[in-house]
């Protein structure tokens, strides 16, 4: 099996929220529970300033704080599939919120409520969806923990077609944060792969994992910006 990855260049993001907009539709997470965030914060001493934008999700870490957690009191709601992504199991958890306070990313979102991404607007994307046929990460519960899936529901899709090479190349079988990037500063590829888009960066780009020191192996590597810190 392939080793995915994805890489985020600081660099080139300009902050303008098109992957967390797209999550939101793809993914319908709940207002008040993101799956994706922009972080924002300025560096250097005036005049000589600027701003950093780094997006923010699931690191999908190989050895995960909130799988951890969540095993040691018995939900076992929290498991790693066959892509390298962080699971979680809706009709498992408690909405206990131990993921979420062990995580180094801050990245389990506990849904309180279910409410509709646009309210008075309708339905969108998978929220458009009957409940039935929904893929079961897109089957929303009320006061469970909830997080980015790296679009497993589209990696699966490419299997299923038989179509496993061409995750992280086409539209179809690529998580949609990492589509719509106007300035293409995210891919997500096979690290396996020394062909690969994101193997190519990591390698001239000096990629590196945030809070190595928590040893969790992240699995989205960031160029990072000067001035920046992981």
């Amino acid at each position: 099996m392939a080793k995915y990855v994805r890489v985020i260049d600081t660099r080139k993001c300009m902050g303008c929220r098109s992957c967390v907009a797209a999550c939101a539709v793809e993914n319908h997470f709940t207002p008040g529970a993101p799956w994706s965030a922009m972080m924002e914060y300025e560096v250097g001493t005036y005049p000589q300033v600027k701003k950093i934008y780094t997006p923010m999700g699931c690191m999908h870490c190989e050895h995960p704080a909130c799988k951890a957690a969540c095993d040691h009191i018995g939900r076992k709601a929290i498991s790693t599939n066959a892509f390298g992504a962080v699971i979680i199991d809706y009709d498992k958890c408690n909405g206990c919120g131990y993921c979420a306070s062990v995580c180094p990313y801050g990245v389990p979102q506990i849904n309180r409520s279910l409410k509709p991404l646009r309210p008075g607007k309708g339905p969108v994307g998978s929220e458009a969806l009957p409940a039935d046929v929904r893929h079961p990460t897109h089957r929303k519960q009320a006061n469970t923990a909830e997080k980015c899936t790296l679009c497993s529901h589209k990696l699966e899709k490419a299997v299923a077609d038989g179509k496993a090479d061409r995750i992280g190349k086409d539209q179809a079988y690529t998580p949609t944060c990492d589509l719509v990037c106007p300035v293409q500063a995210r891919v997500f590829g096979d690290l396996d792969d020394p062909n690969s888009e994101v193997s190519k960066r990591i390698k001239e780009g000096s990629a590196v994992q945030l809070k190595k020191e928590f040893n969790t192996s992240p699995q989205v590597y960031y160029i990072l910006d000067e001035g920046a810190s992981s």
